[in-house]
């Protein structure tokens, strides 16, 4: 398997772990693109999630429904592997469990519940589909996490993101993991995500596509949402083997239903990033965390804040890729494409 040089320059500053009380990390599986990021509050977090594309994978997001009664998360989990990629949280969970961060259900030891809520993406289709995130991988994340920065590009969920494939794999180019941060007044919000999109990632100061889906000659950028209003017809996919999913955090108190209602405010940065977005093949999820340890600040601010945040981590994630080839793809990045018409 061959990759592209080394990414360029991100063009948005900061990271998830700018929040304070954050850290995350991630394990890329070395045998095929594949792996597992993790965002923890090592001293907890009232947490919320949204989803809006039709075919999720995910775990625990019932429990963080406002009416539902526990009010703490202590690590959130993004996976490659669909459905399988799930089984990563118990890693995260045991990985918690040993040092004693967890929801207290008795004196006796092992009482312990940690919660982890966690979504899935699907990479299936990059390379070996038997490998797949595992609770080893999830305790290798934990292992990995810091409050530093955070890689981005082809590590962890975004090892085998791809974006672009409303008009097949064919057309494809390599997706990735991102993360920005914003600050104002003193607060953080900060966004991880991993981009494995149907549709294409475009910059949202001009809607000019970065990387998605290629010409016939795979040497420039098709425009998906032109072409279909143009009358070209995609082809049809199984839904949920596409997915972006991500963490949102900031350090202003919120409430339950205010995280929820801030995560529901990241998917219109996913909105702004991600042409055609929220599809009948995307289970894009966002959950949104709050470690309350800065002062408060304007909700309304501070949806502003996610919405940017995610929306600079789409782009950071595409900008960070690295082009890979495989027996069966190529798989180009956004640089490479920039550097054949340079």
């Amino acid at each position: 398997m061959r990759s592209s040089p080394a990414a360029p320059a991100l063009p948005y500053p900061g990271a998830i772990t700018d929040v304070r009380g954050i850290d995350a990390g991630h394990y890329t599986d070395p045998r095929r693109p594949t792996g597992c990021s993790v965002v923890i509050a090592p001293d907890g977090a009232v947490g919320g999630v949204d989803v809006r594309g039709a075919a999720p994978g995910t775990r625990e997001t019932d429990l963080l429904d406002p009416a539902n009664l526990v009010g703490v998360v202590h690590a959130v989990l993004l996976s490659g592997g669909s459905a399988w990629g799930l089984d990563a949280a118990g890693g995260v969970m045991r990985w918690l469990a040993e040092r004693g961060t967890g929801l207290r259900v008795g004196a006796a030891p092992g009482q312990i519940v940690p919660i982890v809520p966690a979504a899935v993406l699907f990479d299936l289709h990059v390379g070996d589909a038997r490998i797949r995130p595992d609770a080893d991988a999830g305790y290798a994340a934990c292992d990995a996490a810091r409050s530093g920065p955070v890689p981005q590009g082809n590590v962890g969920a975004g090892a085998g993101a791809t974006v672009g494939k409303l008009f097949g794999m064919a057309h494809a180019m390599k997706g990735g993991i991102g993360s920005a941060a914003v600050t104002v007044g003193g607060v953080t919000v900060g966004a991880l995500i991993a981009v494995n999109a149907l549709g294409d990632v475009v910059d949202p100061a001009t809607g000019a596509p970065i990387a998605g889906a290629r010409t016939a000659d795979g040497r420039a950028l098709r425009g998906s949402v032109a072409a279909v209003l143009a009358g070209e017809a995609p082809l049809s996919l199984l839904a949920g083997t596409n997915t972006t999913i991500g963490v949102i955090a900031t350090d202003a108190p919120l409430t339950k239903a205010q995280c929820q209602r801030l995560a529901g405010a990241g998917h219109d940065g996913l909105a702004r990033a991600i042409q055609p977005v929220h599809t009948m093949s995307d289970g894009d999820t966002l959950f949104a965390l709050t470690t309350a340890q800065a002062p408060a600040l304007d909700f309304n601010v501070l949806c502003v804040m996610a919405a940017e945040a995610v929306a600079r981590a789409c782009v950071n994630a595409v900008r960070a890729a690295q082009g890979i080839q495989t027996d069966t793809l190529n798989l180009p990045c956004a640089s490479d494409l920039i550097a054949a018409h340079a």
